[in-house]
């Protein structure tokens, strides 16, 4: 190489070098995949949850504005419904980071209202029995034949359903 030309080469190096580092670098945590919750907004939360008894469960799901959509499945408790299984839709539902709340139809005279977190429980990968837990307040509304309405509140933990689990074959009404 040329002597005149030595000096320019290494002061063109020691300019480029580090510029081409941080370019190759940014290339590389562009490339990384990002955590589910990034990936997909609230969407990994969506899929069925247990209720209060066995074989009742909740659906959720997360919509692209994460306002909830879903349904709790249950067995009736009342004179005309004993052990049938019911579905009550949900009117409202939102989710503001991990904060969920939603709302029931009245069926049958009782409403639902749900106010707490979704956390991570003990299941060791997506998909598995528990990954996610509904951690919060469920409210259970009753109105008898003179609308006079009791609310009745306690603290639940439903769990989520592996990802293979089918929801439970039932006659629905």
């Amino acid at each position: 190489m040329d002597r005149t030309l030595m000096p320019k080469f290494l002061l063109v190096t020691l300019v480029a070098l580090p510029l081409l580092s941080a370019f190759a670098m940014a290339q590389q945590t562009a490339d990384k995949p990002q955590p589910a919750a990034e990936q997909e907004g609230g969407r990994q939360y969506s899929g069925m949850y247990t209720f209060l008894k066995e074989g009742e469960f909740v659906q959720i799901t997360v919509e692209d504005d994460n306002r909830i959509t879903g349904f709790i499945s249950r067995y009736g408790s009342g004179q005309s419904d004993q052990g049938a299984f019911l579905d009550q839709f949900f009117k409202t539902g939102k989710l503001e980071g991990n904060k969920l709340t939603f709302s029931t139809d009245i069926v049958h005279g009782i409403s639902f209202e749900f106010k707490g977190t979704i956390e991570r429980g003990e299941g060791k990968a997506p998909g598995d029995e528990a990954y996610f837990v509904l951690k919060g307040t469920l409210t259970d509304k009753t109105s008898d034949v003179n609308k006079k309405v009791t609310a009745h509140s306690s603290p639940v933990a439903f769990k989520k359903f592996p990802e293979d689990a089918a929801p439970p074959q039932t006659d629905r009404q």
